[in-house]
């Protein structure tokens, strides 16, 4: 009898488990057998590791051979864990010393010809296997950019299996010869894109770049947006069609400062994950941009699928935005979905085969028409019926528009602005360096703390730490008294009075602040309050 061990790592949404991969060798009838919760790709295993260890050279035994995924209750899927079943094997028969398998992690698919195929999920699987304590990975060659983003892990990027057998082995390491060195294009990368996603498709983004003097005229709405980045507030624009609300929300973007270490490493595991991380660029530094069509269904929304569910797109634009446009033509139950995440930041998925823990943490910006002409409160008059009307706004509930601190009516431009559009308007560099040093100004006052923008502080820190001046939320307090505000309203207009003072290069909020968050969630104008913060 002979025995080997190798190690893997499973995803479970987003996470990696450490999978220790055993191979037994026993006299009988050759035989391969797979157990330890496989599933279907990950028992044709069985076919692509014989094929690939007989094209590389090495000759298949002739035994009883039986291979172990352990842990065996958690479910197992892919093609990833090819390579160290293929060690597991080599091991238990010898042909590579077992002890050059310790502390080493192994990942990636093998081709019939032997060669290491790239899998999607490279990133999260080596972050679980540096927080495991490995220090030793091997990866497939084009993934090795991705696997480098984890510090103090030394990575191996092997071609073909027959290399990874030299390397083990202390034996000349054969060159082999890439799929792009032979005129060819490298088909293994299509293991890196989901299905009907397109290859290299990358991060959810916009085509191409937008510049915020585009915009003509809608200084509240701008207004709205600057606040909304600065404080990574939720923002709903209302308004008829042709108003501008999708020329906005698409340079909400461009204010958003870059990612930092810490929120890249996130981000671009969610999209190594989904398979929407491009070749060539392994870490996602921009904040993502994500659009899903408002036929969207929850698992595309908020995570789902058959078997062990997989991130939607509240994930995909974690740390970054996430615009539902038409956002009343959106099924209601998947809208009402959003609450917990806006909530939390991420969002928890269960199904049959387990539960599953998705980050979510986003900027939300909904846009909607007033009625379903979209004519209603414009000139040209409104065709629809009141209870039309009624019917369609109720579409967007109330818990979840009580979850958005901005709410601005976006009307149409008139001739004279736009005849007049770039003359005097800020561009996207002038706007995102006022939201760099707000975002900077926040990031100082929490510096000890768990938070860094204002919409992630708790109601209750901002009425005891840190105080308004005197007399600054008297309307808000009146508002309250009248209903038109709930208490997770007024801990929202808190948040966003803070995030104008930052704009403003206040070091606390002023009744001018209050109003003028007041106004961006309610709509009533008091006092100055669209007057324009550090303008």
């Amino acid at each position: 009898m002979a025995f080997a061990r190798a190690c893997s790592v499973a995803l479970v949404g987003v996470e990696g488990v450490l999978v220790e991969v055993q191979a037994d060798l026993e006299p009988g009838v050759a035989t391969f057998t797979l157990i330890g919760l496989p599933d279907k790709s990950l028992t044709e295993s069985r076919d692509r590791v014989r094929a690939a260890v007989v094209n590389s050279g090495v000759d298949w035994p002739q035994m009883k051979l039986t291979v172990g995924l352990s842990p065996a209750a958690v479910p197992k899927g892919g093609s990833g864990f090819d390579l160290a079943v293929a060690c597991a094997v080599l091991g238990a028969t010898e042909r590579i010393d077992v002890r050059r398998l310790t502390g080493v992690m192994l990942i990636g698919e093998l081709g019939l010809d032997g060669r290491v195929r790239p899998v999607r999920g490279v990133l999260p699987a080596v972050l679980a296997a540096a927080d495991a304590g490995y220090r030793q990975v091997v990866v497939p060659e084009q993934t090795v950019s991705e696997a480098r983003l984890v510090p103090d892990v030394a990575v191996l990027g092997v071609r073909t299996l027959r290399q990874l057998i030299a390397v083990l082995a202390d034996e000349p390491v054969p060159q082999e010869v890439a799929a792009e060195d032979e005129g060819a294009p490298d088909l293994a990368l299509a293991g890196l894109a989901v299905p009907g996603a397109g290859l290299g498709t990358g991060p959810p983004g916009l085509a191409h770049p937008v510049d915020l003097a585009e915009v003509a005229g809608q200084a509240a709405a701008r207004r709205a947006l600057e606040i909304a980045a600065a404080g990574r507030h939720h923002l709903f624009l209302k308004g008829p069609p042709g108003a501008g609300k999708t020329m906005l929300a698409e340079r909400l973007p461009g204010l958003l400062p870059e990612l930092t270490a810490t929120e890249s490493l996130e981000a671009t595991a969610v999209h190594s994950v989904a398979g929407v991380l491009p070749p060539g660029q392994p870490l996602v530094s921009r904040p993502p941009y994500c659009a899903p069509h408002h036929s969207a269904s929850m698992a595309a929304l908020i995570g789902g699928g058959t078997g062990l569910p997989r991130p939607g797109a509240v994930s995909l634009a974690h740390h970054g935005v996430l615009f539902l446009d038409e956002a009343a033509e959106c099924s209601a139950r998947v809208l009402d979905a959003l609450r917990q995440p806006l909530e939390c930041g991420h969002v928890v998925v269960a199904r049959a085969q387990g539960m599953l823990r998705m980050p979510a943490r986003v900027l939300l910006v909904l846009a909607a028409n007033p009625c379903p002409c979209g004519r209603h409160g414009t000139v040209s008059g409104c065709e629809c019926r009141p209870s039309s009307v009624r019917r369609y706004r109720a579409r967007l509930s109330g818990p979840l528009l009580d979850r958005v601190d901005l709410r601005v009516t976006v009307e149409p431009v008139g001739r004279a602005e736009l005849l007049a559009a770039g003359r005097d308007t800020e561009d996207t560099a002038t706007v995102a360096a006022r939201v760099l040093a707000a975002r900077e100004r926040a990031a100082a006052r929490y510096a000890e703390l768990p938070w860094r923008t204002n919409s992630e502080v708790p109601g209750h820190e901002l009425r005891t730490r840190w105080q308004v001046t005197p007399g600054a939320l008297q309307r808000a307090e009146a508002d309250m008294e009248r209903g038109l505000l709930t208490a997770r309203g007024l801990d929202r207009v808190l948040r966003v009075a803070w995030t104008a003072a930052d704009l403003a290069g206040r070091p606390r909020p002023t009744a001018e602040d209050v109003d003028c968050a007041l106004h961006l969630r309610t709509g009533v104008a008091r006092g100055s309050a669209l007057a324009g913060a550090g303008r």
